[in-house]
């Protein structure tokens, strides 16, 4: 506890208030409900304690963990948790890193184990300070080892944004403040902007030190790993924001924000085919762990245009017209299936893929033998430009399609396997088909810091106009995304697919396109067939370009 501080207890609220008491008149913690089990005490129970926490003891710890915190005993609240190693650190760096004070921590009516709680504090540091309130919640369990109920440690306990190996911090920001605008001009926050939180976070810790502007005093969730920027939480003194240009385009990223929220968890990347630009990035759940530009997973039939791109670069078919075999299944290792087992007689290429026959696109590729585990990677590094290092102003995940072996070759060519994609990977991909060359994807100009884009060879002009002509049928007649491309206008195609995934009952969703200059890809989880719901997410994004 704070020297010259004592802990009041009014009405079931928990506070740290100025006061004359010394730390060491009494022990006012274990007398806040009587409770004499907490460590160190002699009145342990003679028998363990089995099954769930009581009513009572889940308002008895609850009480006792956030009186502790509260009062700044950062050590005696973590022995009230099941991980007091991990505890201990965030709980006593509250007050000491974070410079929080006058905690008053309001608890909640419990539901089942889960107390909620409302935090009012002040920040304060160098002689600046500033109110701070926020709710979170805490779960009581039985400890595994003593049979005692203890808090559920997660570091979520202490604010709702922290997670493992992050901490609080009052001190002059690490960068100096930004004012991000998108291509036209209009400013970008996180408040109107959602999604775009991690972005700003992440342009702010790269370009604020290069955008003019000069760091104010913050309160934010900083990280050991050095590549993750800080989370501003509080401004308790502003600083001087440096403006920012980007590529974004704020009419496209609200359509974005607006269609993910439809969907439990999706995401969805806009890009520009003409020049590489990101025109909107979007997720939901917004504000945590950015899946669109991040995210890995197998992307299903999308990859089939890599795959389609792969059999006219080995000659297996020489364009749309092409005959292909579109039997129920095939053999290769194991046994491959088309959706309810559908075939198409005499099939074309471009039939096939409209239709999104796997079997077809894992037939042609047997004659290749050994190499048949390798080309889909060359084609996809050679021509889209996938794994190779993008350099797009803000950390991403490339994309990756490695050597594969076996049933897992056959696999790849279909987007299952060990093939991990994201929806900014997928876009840059049509973008690639409809622009005939890879433009590395850009979020701010390359001129900010002098980086160099990845570059890849264009597509050759027979591939590329076949690329655009098997997209464009999937989005006519009976084209997988016929349906869902209906409301878009102008030069438009695009590619269905569904990921299934191990423990989950529906297949993952999946949908890229393009239409005109913009072309988008998004990822709905458990959102069945790629038409159904990640190609609306896609069509509302392409209507708003």
């Amino acid at each position: 506890m704070r020297s010259g501080a004592k802990v009041a207890v009014i009405g079931g609220i928990f506070a740290v208030v100025a006061g004359g008491v010394g730390c060491g008149g009494y022990n006012l913690f274990n007398g806040l409900t009587g409770s004499g089990d907490g460590p160190g005490t002699t009145a342990e129970a003679t028998t363990k304690k089995t099954g769930p926490p009581s009513a009572d003891e889940i308002e008895t710890t609850a009480k006792d963990f956030l009186a502790a915190w509260a009062a700044g005993k950062g050590p005696e609240a973590a022995q009230l948790t099941n991980n007091a190693a991990d505890a201990e650190p965030l709980l006593t760096g509250y007050s000491e890193q974070a410079h929080v004070s006058d905690a008053v921590i309001t608890p909640g009516p419990a539901v089942g184990a889960k107390v909620p709680f409302t935090v009012k504090a002040t920040v304060a540091y160098a002689g600046k300070s500033k109110p701070w309130t926020y709710d979170s919640e805490l779960t009581v369990v039985r400890g595994l080892t003593t049979g005692r109920a203890l808090v559920d440690w997660q570091p979520a306990v202490v604010h709702p944004k922290l997670t493992k190996g992050a901490s609080l911090t009052t001190a002059e920001a690490s960068a100096a403040p930004i004012k991000a605008v998108d291509r036209n001009g209009v400013e970008l926050t996180k408040e109107k902007y959602p999604s775009l939180g991690p972005v700003l976070d992440a342009l702010r810790d790269k370009y604020g030190d290069k955008a003019g502007g000069t760091p104010g005093i913050e309160l934010a969730i900083t990280s050991a790993d050095a590549g993750v920027p800080d989370q501003s939480l509080l401004t308790l003194t502003k600083g001087k924001e440096g403006r920012l240009p980007t590529y974004l385009d704020a009419k496209v990223q609200a359509a974005a924000e607006q269609t993910v929220k439809k969907y439990a968890k999706a995401s969805v990347v806009a890009v520009e085919p003409s020049t590489g630009r990101i025109r909107a990035v979007a997720n939901n759940p917004a504000g945590g762990y950015n899946t669109a530009l991040q995210g890995g997973q197998a992307p299903g039939s999308t990859m089939k245009i890599v795959t389609a791109a792969m059999m006219l670069d080995k000659g297996l078919v020489n364009g749309p017209d092409s005959p292909v075999e579109c039997p129920p299944t095939v053999d290769w290792e194991r046994k491959f299936h088309n959706l309810e087992d559908f075939s198409i007689p005499n099939a074309t290429l471009q039939r096939a893929f409209a239709r999104s026959c796997n079997t077809a696109f894992i037939k042609p590729v047997k004659p290749l033998g050994n190499a048949a585990g390798t080309a889909l990677g060359d084609t996809a590094r050679k021509y889209f430009g996938i794994g190779l290092e993008w350099q797009t102003g803000v950390v991403t995940r490339d994309g990756s399609v490695p050597e594969s072996t076996g049933s897992e070759t056959a696999a790849s060519y279909i987007g299952q396997g060990r093939i991990q994609m994201n929806a900014l990977n997928m876009a840059s991909i049509s973008a690639t088909v409809k622009g005939g060359a890879f433009k590395q994807p850009l979020i701010v100009p390359l001129a900010l810091d002098g980086r160099e884009p990845a570059t890849a060879q264009p597509l050759p002009a027979g591939m590329a106009q076949t690329l655009r002509q098997l997209m464009g049928a999937a989005t006519r007649g009976e084209g997988t995304a016929a349906a869902a491309m209906a409301s878009v206008g102008g030069d438009k195609g695009a590619k269905t697919g569904s990921a299934e995934v191990d423990g989950q009952g529906d297949s993952n969703s999946w949908f890229t396109g393009y239409a005109d200059d913009l072309a988008a890809a998004a990822v709905v989880d458990s959102g069945g067939h790629g038409g159904k719901a990640a190609g609306q997410v896609v069509a509302q994004v392409l209507r708003a370009g």
